[in-house]
């Protein structure tokens, strides 16, 4: 089989292989062969791909050579036009919310398998890109966080006086929010979390915070790990509860996030007015609606003295390392589609392979994703 890398666009700087991940594939047996440039933003040369054996070719003789296209940003309407019925995609295609791109999969009958799709289990944890770079954005949200700050984030005690730590509230303790936790403990701040599901205070407390804990939850297991819808009771508590906390502190970190749905409010207008001057507040949630109420998708602004950094590309931001775990993760998850010979071996007995499986023969495969396809 050959696996064809795609050029992201110009707002995306990762790859989806570094030479390293492509070099792993060609001892599977696998040929690989990149769009020239493609890993140029990455810092990755197309001699440091040649070097491990990847071919170069042009955008459309990548397409026309490749068994499976790998690439990190959904497919345009023009790649899914030129895209073959015996042709496998591997992408983030963000099912649950974009059903339309969904319904074009399907009129083309395109094999299609979405990253941001694979099952929460353990076995599947070495492919999960979501938790990988979900591990980028915590970490650069608060390093952010802190060049906007107009203090400092460690207490610092000195001839001039005693200055004391910053404080730092995170919303959802997720990957990225234990990330955000742990870097803004390096840093020296006080940190706070709050996170609807209750079984995470033990790992947000062995990193150092304090846990914000609000009864009544609603922790639903069969939600594979990610938060749930809460009782209009629940939210109103959990409203005051954050209220409470952010009002006092210098910095607010928003991660929380539920699949196919538009992010919660967890920090409305009235909480933005009674913050410290020069608070900041960075919202990973904003492509999905975001978590605060004033925040704007891709735009830092300013309102009632509080910056508000509306970003959920940070991985973008950190090309090298986020595209080294997210090879790592695809390398894995496409060991699963590669038989002996190298050769492509669609096995949908497999939990991963079919979860991870949007569409195939005209067909939607994935069961979340077709629960919602039904309900549209």
């Amino acid at each position: 089989m050959i696996i064809g890398i795609l050029k992201e666009n110009q707002n995306e700087n990762r790859v989806a292989l570094l030479p390293e991940a492509a070099a792993a594939l060609i001892k599977k047996k696998a040929e690989v062969i990149i769009e020239k440039g493609a890993g140029e933003r990455a810092y990755s040369s197309d001699q440091a791909y040649m070097d491990v054996g990847v071919q170069l070719g042009t955008h459309d003789e990548v397409l026309n050579k490749a068994t499976v296209l790998v690439q990190i940003s959904s497919p345009t309407e023009e790649l899914i036009q030129k895209l073959r019925e015996d042709q496998t995609l591997l992408s983030i295609l963000n099912p649950l919310a974009n059903t339309a791109l969904v319904d074009k999969l399907l009129t083309r009958k395109l094999t299609t398998f979405s990253l941001d799709s694979i099952p929460r289990t353990s076995r599947a944890q070495a492919m999960d890109i979501l938790s990988s770079q979900a591990t980028a954005a915590g970490y650069r949200a608060v390093l952010d966080a802190a060049m906007h700050l107009p203090t400092f984030f460690p207490m610092f005690m000195t001839a001039a006086g005693t200055i004391p730590p910053a404080k730092v509230l995170i919303l959802g303790a997720g990957v990225a929010g234990l990330q955000a936790i742990a870097t803004a403990k390096r840093l020296g701040a006080k940190v706070e979390a709050f996170d609807v599901r209750a079984a995470v205070k033990e790992e947000v407390e062995s990193l150092g915070a304090s846990f914000v804990e609000v009864e009544g939850a609603k922790d639903e297991a069969a939600a594979g790990g990610y938060a749930v819808e809460q009782t209009e009771e629940y939210k109103k508590k959990q409203q005051q509860a954050v209220h409470d906390h952010a009002v006092k502190s210098n910095v607010v970190i928003c991660t929380a996030q539920i699949p196919g749905r538009k992010a919660p409010t967890l920090v409305y207008e009235d909480t933005v007015k009674h913050m410290l001057p020069g608070a900041v507040i960075v919202d990973l949630a904003a492509s999905s609606g975001g978590n605060c109420e004033l925040t704007e998708d891709n735009k830092t602004v300013h309102k009632e003295g509080v910056t508000i950094i509306g970003k959920s590309d940070y991985p973008s931001t950190i090309a090298v390392d986020s595209s080294k775990m997210l090879g790592k993760n695809i390398v894995n998850f496409l060991t699963l589609l590669i038989d002996e010979e190298g050769g492509l071996n669609l096995n949908f007995q497999d939990d991963i392979v079919q979860g991870t499986c949007i569409t195939h023969q005209g067909e939607v495969y994935n069961e979340r994703v077709k629960t919602v396809m039904n309900q549209n």
